[in-house]
């Protein structure tokens, strides 16, 4: 252990280790960028993953105000790799092409802690798992995520505890498949914000949960937008299709009863 009083900045840092992380493949200027970029990202996914999981633990506790700060600060790193985005963009196609064969098949496809975090928020595809070698600590942290209750699953749970009438379709389930909305979902939520003082709670961190789920699509539209810039319609690195592959997933919504009940109120 350091001497925290001989303690350097780069020490506690380690930035001998971080900044030696980027190594490039090509002698081409732009590369070190596309490494940055992506690596910068997953450092931050791994900050969301930090907060999701103390979050779950919070609602689990009922402590639905305690945990708006963990969620705020998921909803504003989510706003800052969405402004990476615009430095990616000052990547020209043909500054791209110059080094993209040396991507091989890697993409951002496969990067678990992204699939962790849809997995966490309640967005479940277990196809996903087989990017990942199996018994790595990659799959291990996939798979639990996708075996265990999602924050949207321990939302409905904290709501029926306070009396309100859910679906046992909701509260006990297979956590490994998809969910799918149910009315009864969105007949509660919806009570909640037809009487916000007596359930001040519950509509404040739905609206916490908001906050995530629409800088998620922000964040998905954006990328969309970037790789079209960069790379036009051709296929993925991945072997996806693409601008087309990703256009799909910006309908994708994790909270999904909060987003329809608004045309009901």
């Amino acid at each position: 252990m350091t001497d925290a009083s001989a303690m350097t900045y780069g020490d506690y840092l380690t930035l001998e280790k971080l900044l030696d992380a980027q190594d490039p493949v090509s002698d081409h200027h732009d590369e070190l960028l596309f490494i940055i970029i992506h690596q910068t990202k997953e450092l931050w996914l791994k900050q969301i993953i930090h907060e999701l999981k103390l979050a779950l633990a919070l609602v689990r506790d009922d402590k639905l105000i305690e945990v708006h700060k963990n969620l705020s600060r998921v909803s504003r790193i989510q706003a800052v790799m969405t402004l990476s985005w615009d430095v990616l963009a000052t990547l020209t196609p043909t500054d791209y092409m110059t080094f993209r064969h040396v991507l091989g098949s890697s993409s951002g496809f496969q990067s678990a802690q992204f699939r962790q975090i849809e997995y966490l928020l309640g967005l479940k595809d277990g196809a996903h798992l087989k990017f990942q070698d199996e018994g790595s600590a990659p799959h291990v942290a996939l798979a639990a995520a996708l075996e265990a209750p999602s924050l949207w699953d321990e939302a409905n749970a904290a709501l029926a505890r306070a009396g309100f009438a859910m679906p046992v379709a909701a509260l006990d389930r297979d956590w490994t498949q998809k969910y799918e909305p149910l009315p009864a979902v969105e007949d509660a939520w919806a009570e909640v914000y037809r009487d916000t003082d007596r359930w001040w709670r519950f509509y404040q961190f739905a609206e916490k949960l908001m906050d995530i789920d629409d800088s998620m699509a922000v964040w998905r539209h954006k990328h969309v937008v970037t790789v079209e810039r960069v790379i036009g319609l051709k296929t993925g690195t991945g072997g996806t299709a693409g601008v087309p592959y990703l256009q799909k997933t910006i309908t994708k919504r994790a909270f999904p009863e909060l987003w329809t009940l608004r045309t009901k109120l």
